[in-house]
């Protein structure tokens, strides 16, 4: 056998497709585990695509993206309070890409990158192929919000970012103010870049603190956003990443040399996506955020309280069992799936999505309100 990258070795695939393949197998398994809206894509957005494609809008798109994407994007952006050009904003294959072009476009071999405990897992498996770390910063204890004393003593010289990702997956928590103001102060006019990661940002209840809106930090601050959450559009994979014009210089380059352009016809959808409101499917997802909490309380389950998203963070530590396991019974004995705290660095939780169908979230509920009446019987 020929070597491999050696950084490829310690990755593993995504627990969140893994415990999803493990439902398939029991029949009628209801699936809360994998965060993909249940809505269609509106019409409005996949119209815009239809006429892209009859207007021929189907050869290269410029490696950066189309002009009206990025003017869209850009627009967007500066109304929001975060001022950028056309010339800052990068369209891409969706968050991930976003992410992935940006944390191998700043990581060099042996930094750090500092991510909340428990987080979404891509961070680490990006880093880890780049030959750089993650450095947890353990949350659970401070309320899940971000103390400056911890965010300290986790900066070393070879610290190269943070990221933030609020609301956050896999908690639902948003980063209060407080938390935003101890990042900056951490942070502020040393060699670290703050890595904004706000796919849920159009999911949340009411104000969402944001660090992309401080002019203070612009130089340092790298914003990755999607719109496969908010549009209902995961199947189209478009996304987009802002930065300064030194880091832009770098990553557009890295990225033509990983996708070339996204496809135009897609650009035009998202184009016409910008112009759409998701409040309809955000006081959805709110009403089930409320439905389902009340469940879990009356089960006697605690957790920190989402504001954001479309996940619930549920504490099983009382069962005496690890999360694998309790999320593997429940599958088997209850036909109900959820995802393993563990895969986001936190032992003794599970994540919940309700990103559902409403009928499938009461069938859910009532299911694993079954299997933990077996578990304390």
């Amino acid at each position: 056998m020929i070597p491999l990258n050696q950084n490829l070795s310690p990755l593993k695939r995504s627990a969140i497709r893994v415990y999803t393949n493990l439902a398939k197998e029991v029949p009628g398994c209801v699936m809360l585990t994998i965060g993909e809206p249940d809505f269609d894509t509106p019409e409005p957005i996949k119209a815009a695509a239809c006429a892209a494609l009859a207007a021929g809008q189907t050869h290269y798109a410029p490696n950066q993206g189309t002009a009206a994407l990025r003017k869209a994007v850009a627009d967007y952006e500066t109304d929001r309070g975060h001022a950028v050009t056309p010339e800052q904003v990068l369209i891409t294959v969706g968050a991930t890409h976003a992410l992935f072009t940006t944390l191998l476009g700043i990581l060099n071999p042996g930094e750090e990158v500092i991510v909340s405990s428990p987080g979404f897992g891509l961070y680490e498996t990006i880093a880890t192929i780049a030959g750089a770390k993650t450095v947890p910063l353990d949350v659970t204890k401070t309320g899940f919000q971000i103390t400056f004393e911890a965010l300290k003593a986790a900066i070393t010289p070879k610290t190269k970012a943070i990221i933030l990702n609020s609301p956050c997956n896999p908690t639902g928590v948003v980063l209060n103010a407080e938390s935003m103001a101890n990042v900056k102060a951490a942070v502020l006019g040393k060699p670290i870049f703050v890595i904004s990661d706000n796919v849920y940002s159009q999911l949340s209840d009411g104000h969402c603190p944001d660090l992309s809106l401080d002019p203070d930090l612009q130089d340092q601050l790298i914003l990755c956003q999607s719109f496969s959450k908010p549009y209902a559009m995961t199947g189209w994979r478009v996304g987009y990443l802002t930065c300064p014009d030194y880091v832009m210089d770098r990553l557009l380059l890295l990225s033509a040399g990983e996708i070339a352009a996204v496809p135009t016809f897609v650009q035009a959808a998202a184009v016409e996506a910008l112009k759409t409101d998701p409040s309809p499917m955000r006081k959805v997802y709110e009403n089930r955020r409320r439905f389902i909490t009340s469940r879990l309380r009356n089960m006697g389950l605690s957790f920190p309280e989402p504001e954001g998203a479309f996940y619930v963070f549920a504490d099983i530590r009382q069962f005496g069992m690890d999360s694998a396991t309790f999320c593997t019974r429940m599958i088997r004995e209850a036909a109900v799936a959820a995802v393993p705290g563990s895969c986001f660095g936190s032992e003794g939780y599970i994540r919940l999505s309700y990103c559902c169908s409403d009928e499938d979230l009461q069938k859910g509920m009532d299911r694993m309100e079954g299997f933990i009446q077996t578990l304390t019987n």
